[in-house]
């Protein structure tokens, strides 16, 4: 082993040699499985930001460069040449389909779009103003209980098809729940759709199943799903992993992942950027919050800027920056807000302060512009997001179950409570 193969840290009088391991691309990573055995000491992370927790063949990213490949194909050239049902089936299978292979996991999906009466009844349970975050965890939940008698983990079938069925589902509930909070009826999935046209009928057809599809909105939409389908491991995609490590099933793993992708520093983010956008009102006002927003002590923030990540542009963000001048010309919107996002696009992509730092307009920007284009309640984008990161979330899934190195997740931590002391009285 050469010593570019190899590191040795000096942890007191003791030294421990540690292997390396080269990824196809990004950074070579420290393996300090030993460390603790060997020296006593184990490391601190906070916020795991220089922590590898898995190995995955499913989606890379590099900051620096704003690089998101997923299976090794550029964002770009998905964006621009495949359909989001394709993508799925790339992101779970590790190759693109055939023609064939399209067409029979297409049908399959229709084939599990429907829910079952009990799936109603919950969402029917829910207060019409309970956040739809909170309604899309418990419906994704049921999913286990009605499923339980195909949940033996060890057959590889059954896998396949509870990620097929959650990937199939999420849409239905997502519209029913859309529903739910409007008052309208619930209603099925017309499985002669394709999956992007399937939901948005299903979401917002008329009582008596009239809904006019508008092209436009339907390739948008299926360009925000792409967009948002993997994202490496982030905080809910690590969720998944982490409930999964314990032998949870999917539909409990998937659950615990939309309840941390509803943080608002999360996939939030969208549903903060339209809050922001309602609380400059005008975009006579915009100027002055551009402002604001340079003054720490003003408390105001500009959301949907910058991304932790994305050490220059997001490239999701260069994407649907594009999309979004299109839509709206196409759709014919007028809106204020809309309106005002504009004008705070161009003031940040042109401002010196913003420039310098890096904090260009992000995916989540211009994700919450084109849903409050199509007319989704801004406590939906979210649920958007969601439907659209289920199928990264089953792929991550699916790849643990047959990692020979998986083990359940057990961060260490650093105590600093009391020392032992003892009851008195």
């Amino acid at each position: 082993m050469s010593d570019l193969d190899q590191v040795t840290l000096n942890a007191g009088e003791k030294s421990v040699v540690l292997p390396v391991i080269k990824p196809t691309l990004g950074n070579d990573c420290v393996d300090i499985s030993k460390l603790t055995k060997e020296t006593g000491y184990f490391t601190y992370d906070s916020g795991f930001t220089a922590t590898a927790s898995c190995k995955s063949a499913i989606t890379y990213i590099d900051g620096d460069k704003g690089v998101l490949l997923y299976r090794g194909y550029p964002i770009e050239q998905l964006s621009e040449k495949s359909s989001y049902v394709e993508v799925v089936y790339l992101l779970i299978n590790g190759e693109r389909p055939d023609a064939a292979q399209l067409k029979a996991f297409n049908e399959e999906l229709a084939a599990e779009a429907t829910v079952d009466a009990s799936i109603n009844t919950l969402i029917g349970s829910f207060a019409k103003d309970a956040h739809p975050m909170a309604i899309l965890t418990a419906a994704i939940a049921q999913l286990s209980g009605i499923y339980h008698a195909s949940l033996d983990l060890a057959d590889a079938e059954q896998r396949r098809k509870a990620a097929v069925r959650l990937i199939a589902k999420v849409p239905t509930l997502s519209a029913l729940i859309y529903r739910h909070g409007k008052g309208l009826p619930a209603n099925t999935p017309d499985t002669s759709l394709d999956y992007v046209s399937r939901f948005l009928k299903q979401t917002f057809e008329a009582a008596d199943g009239s809904y006019e599809l508008n092209q436009d909105v339907v390739k948008a939409l299926d360009l925000l799903f792409i967009l948002h389908a993997d994202h490496e491991q982030n905080a809910s995609t690590s969720t998944v992993r982490l409930v999964g490590s314990t032998g949870a099933n999917p539909y409990a793993s998937v659950a615990a992942g939309v309840t941390a992708l509803w943080g608002p520093a999360h996939g939030g983010a969208n549903e903060a950027v339209l809050k922001m956008l309602e609380e400059i009102g005008s975009a006579d006002n915009v100027e002055s919050a551009v402002v604001k927003a340079k003054d720490k002590t003003s408390g105001f923030r500009l959301m949907g800027f910058g991304h932790r990540v994305y050490k220059n542009f997001d490239p999701r963000a260069k994407v649907i920056g594009e999309m979004t001048g299109k839509v709206l010309k196409q759709l014919g919107v007028q809106d204020p807000l809309l309106d005002v996002a504009v004008k705070l696009e161009q003031a940040a992509l042109q401002d010196e302060y913003f420039v310098a730092r890096k904090l260009y307009p992000n995916v989540d920007f211009y994700s919450g512009i084109i849903y409050k284009a199509l007319q989704i309640p801004t406590e939906m984008f979210t649920v958007m997001f969601a439907l659209g990161r289920t199928s990264g979330w089953v792929a991550h899934w699916l790849e643990q179950q047959v990692d020979p190195e998986m083990k359940i997740g057990r961060p260490r931590q650093v105590y600093t409570g009391s020392d032992v002391r003892d009851y008195q009285g």
